[in-house]
């Protein structure tokens, strides 16, 4: 790990020093509080038959994964997210799976083989449409009001999406 960060470190030196980029990582692009629109609500069941509905988890932060067992990019955040949830839950973070393949058929035996810890759903025909999914991976941060802070297509960068799902716990809900 300490290599790593020294590895990234000259990377980023020497990119500067040679007129490439300015940052080694993306900057945080959190909505402006002020600018937050209210995520679309939706009741879906997970795994265990238990109903999931967005706006039950009001005054949490929210990472919502569209995701699909056939899609690289998702078997790859899966873990961070499921790291994330072990470390930030008791701050107020919520993670959702939603998965986007075709029915549990194809959900159920992925989840056997990989114990995600936090709620799985698995998408119907609406909620596609409601969040807009065209390709995968789609990972949204809704914040504490219930309002989307950011909207990810492809794949994050993942110390940036920590540090933007610190920011949001940090954040304190308008109507707690």
């Amino acid at each position: 790990m300490r290599l790593e960060k020294v590895y990234r470190s000259a990377l980023a030196v020497t990119l500067l020093l040679a007129g490439g980029i300015a940052y080694a990582q993306a900057p945080s692009n959190l909505t402006p509080v002020a600018q937050r629109k209210a995520a679309p609500d939706f009741a879906l069941r997970d795994s265990n038959g238990t109903t999931v509905k967005l706006s039950d988890l009001k005054g949490k932060v929210v990472l919502l994964d569209f995701w699909a067992t056939w899609c690289g990019g998702c078997k790859t955040e899966i873990p961070w997210y499921m790291e994330f949830q072990d470390k930030y839950r008791d701050d107020g973070l919520s993670a959702i799976g939603v998965s986007m393949d075709d029915g549990w058929n194809v959900v159920k035996p992925y989840l056997a083989e990989h114990k995600i810890n936090y709620p799985i759903v698995v998408a119907d025909d609406e909620m596609g449409k409601l969040y807009k999914v065209e390709q995968m991976p789609v990972t949204l941060l809704i914040d504490r009001d219930g309002r989307v802070a950011d909207w990810h297509v492809g794949m994050v960068d993942k110390a940036v999406f920590e540090s933007e799902i610190r920011t949001l716990l940090a954040e304190k809900a308008a109507h707690s």
